[in-house]
């Protein structure tokens, strides 16, 4: 295995929202080898119950770019801030994305129970991460996202996505194009670990000494 390659992708996987080829499509075949990697992703009980809507065709993407402009406008109301310009761009320019890949479950979490929930969606979200990996690994460019959840019964209307479907994460996907992605800048590890219990940051007895 080369682990500088694999390291590279899991460092470098960043959201690209605007240095995206608008002009190229994507091959179907590389949408399935992608999304067949990503079911490979680890599962609870009861899982590989995800779901991949791939929209390619301009009339979903559209009817999906609209309720996610709706949903920023919404949301930028709410929080009474504006968006990032980055961010607006992708909701301005959404429908033109060669691909947008709507992760769903079949089934619904359990409204009063967080341990079902975290089981529930435990057994979807790995899979969405893997996939942004299997694109970037291939030159494509995607950025998880989910301000469409804001309309999820709209846009499942709109798709014909039945009762009983969750969704979960939207990835626009197209090629990249002079997109830069560097590792960010995050808190180094010993300000986020904790060690045999919960605020020791740092490792006591005999494991320490080894």
């Amino acid at each position: 295995m080369d682990l500088a390659s694999v390291d590279e992708v899991l460092r470098t996987t960043r959201s690209v929202r605007r240095r995206i080829d608008f002009e190229r499509s994507v091959p179907r075949e590389l949408l399935e080898e992608c999304i067949e990697i990503a079911t490979q992703a680890p599962v609870g009980i009861g899982g590989e119950n995800w779901r991949f809507l791939v929209l390619t065709d301009a009339l979903p993407k559209a009817a999906v770019a609209e309720l996610y402009r709706r949903a920023l406008d919404r949301f930028e109301s709410a929080a009474g801030i504006r968006a990032k310009p980055a961010q607006q761009a992708l909701a301005k320019r959404l429908h033109e994305i060669p691909a947008l890949i709507l992760v769903c479950a079949e089934g619904l979490p359990a409204a009063e129970s967080i341990p079902m929930q975290v089981g529930f969606y435990g057994s979807i979200l790995p899979a969405a991460w893997s996939l942004m990996l299997a694109l970037r690994a291939r030159g494509l460019g995607s950025t998880w996202t989910s301000l469409h959840l804001l309309y999820a019964d709209e846009t499942a209307q709109r798709l014909g996505i039945p009762d009983g479907v969750t969704q979960t994460v939207l990835l626009p996907v197209g090629y990249t194009k002079d997109a830069v992605l560097n590792p960010a800048t995050r808190k180094p590890p010993h300000e986020v670990i904790y060690w045999n219990g919960w605020g020791n940051t740092q490792q006591h007895g005999r494991e320490a000494q080894g």
